[in-house]
């Protein structure tokens, strides 16, 4: 994370020469301070008073949001957008790989996702290992660079898999492999993830060894670095965030006996459509559970699926999160929240708190996102309708206090950006008339 960090001076500069602004007349949805209808202010990125009656301050920006519905900007435990060919497939534990390298800034997905209020991504590895590679957690400053996007001070994670995706052992051009690889079984995944893990300790103990020789003035080499276990020893040592991709009861299990067994917590547990048959297990290990409001039958080890599933956990003590792991269901993770309380019984909070401050704390960013709190990011999102109508639409989106997304600018910008993508086809069509064909190589060149 230190090229992370190295971005806070540049993200203070850019906040620091932002107006304050001024949400006012709305019905500001906190999540966990309750309902109220009033204002709120924002400073230097930050939120810096709600109430009924806030002074403006001079040069401040005013939005009036009568009639409309403030809320903390979505967060989303599990996507995959700004990134591609993020599935090492070719080996069963890819913990040396990472996100944070192949981000895609340009990717349109990340506007997307800010028209449907979400300003917060955890965006994952694969799903072809047992041990995947690093996660990175964003934000969804379009516009920026990729580095930009990273949440800074956000805690590091790691993408693990169970079931039918890290079994298949390659052959053609599954998940990337050209060879067979082990496992073929589930019974192979766990052995995978308990050898990695024995190899885990035995190298945290050799360089536990070399710094306390070193401490007493021997002269002593350094064990040799292993890029592929150092992210599992801060797994061990609770430094870097295990998300795990499950569908199974039989598998859940499995893996949070591992976890126990081997000293580390599973942070979530993703997809996890069995979970409700094993909740009080998931929640007694401290495990979350970030799910589907209502897929189902996609492949075999989701038929045993349930509307059901977000309500029940939630019920038998589990944090849960609604997820989307598709750029599409991004933009309405509002709507699959919503669910919840018609399968399930939630209550509004409950469901807002599904894509907010419970999907923040999964991820340990809850003291900055997820909820609309003095001193929070001012990461907002307001809808024109109560979020969890199925007729609501985002109107205007802040991150940090910058105005990213607003849907009246966005549709007065369609006739330019049309008669401009007309005009660049165009030119590209007269510029391949005056090109010369393309001779085709000849086998061998």
């Amino acid at each position: 994370m230190k090229r992370a960090l190295a971005l806070a001076p540049l993200t203070a500069l850019w906040l620091a020469a932002a107006p304050p602004i001024v949400i006012q007349n709305g019905t500001i949805l906190t999540v966990t301070k309750g309902t109220l209808l009033g204002s709120l202010l924002i400073k230097d990125g930050k939120i810096a008073q709600i109430g009924e009656n806030i002074k403006i301050p001079s040069g401040a920006m005013v939005v009036d949001a009568t009639g409309q519905f403030v809320m903390p900007g979505i967060v989303d435990c599990h996507s995959h957008i700004a990134a591609e060919s993020i599935n090492e497939g070719t080996v069963s534990v890819s913990s040396m790989v990472g996100i944070q390298d192949v981000l895609n800034p340009e990717d349109i997905a990340i506007y997307r996702a800010l028209a449907g209020g979400v300003t917060t991504a955890n965006i994952l590895h694969g799903s072809a290992n047992a041990i995947g590679g690093k996660c990175s957690v964003i934000k969804m400053r379009w516009g920026r660079t990729a580095n930009e996007l990273l949440f800074v001070g956000s805690k590091p994670g790691i993408k693990f898999a169970l079931g039918e995706n890290p079994k298949r052992r390659g052959g053609g051009n599954a998940f990337g492999a050209t060879t067979l690889r082990y496992p073929a079984t589930r019974m192979g995944v766990e052995d995978v993830i308990r050898e990695a893990f024995t190899q885990a300790k035995a190298y945290r103990a050799s360089w536990k060894d070399y710094e306390a020789r070193k401490s007493r003035g021997e002269l002593v080499i350094p064990p040799a670095r292993d890029l592929k276990l150092e992210p599992l020893v801060e797994v061990l040592d609770g430094r870097r965030l295990v998300h795990a991709h499950c569908y199974r009861q039989d598998e859940i299990l499995m893996l949070l006996r591992v976890a126990d067994e081997f000293g580390f917590k599973i942070r979530t547990l993703q997809h996890v459509l069995e979970g409700y048959k094993v909740a009080k297990e998931i929640a007694a290990h401290g495990a979350g559970a970030s799910t589907f409001s209502d897929w189902w039958a996609y492949k075999v080890e989701a038929y045993d699926a349930i509307p059901y599933n977000a309500a029940i956990m939630t019920r038998k003590g589990v944090l849960v999160s609604i997820n989307s792991d598709s750029d599409e269901l991004m933009r309405h993770l509002n709507n699959e929240a919503a669910k919840t309380m018609k399968y399930g019984g939630l209550t509004e909070t409950e469901a807002l708190s599904l894509i907010t401050i419970n999907p923040a704390k999964q991820l340990m960013i809850d003291s900055k996102v997820g909820s609309i709190e003095v001193g929070k990011d001012a990461d907002i999102t307001i809808f024109d309708a109560h979020p969890l109508s199925n007729f609501s639409k985002v109107t205007k989106v802040f991150i940090d206090g910058e105005l990213y997304f607003d849907r009246d600018r966005d549709i007065a910008d369609r006739p330019a950006l049309a008669s401009r993508k007309k005009e660049l086809i165009t030119k590209a069509a007269e510029e391949q008339k005056k090109s010369p064909p393309v001779s085709p190589r000849r086998p061998g060149l």
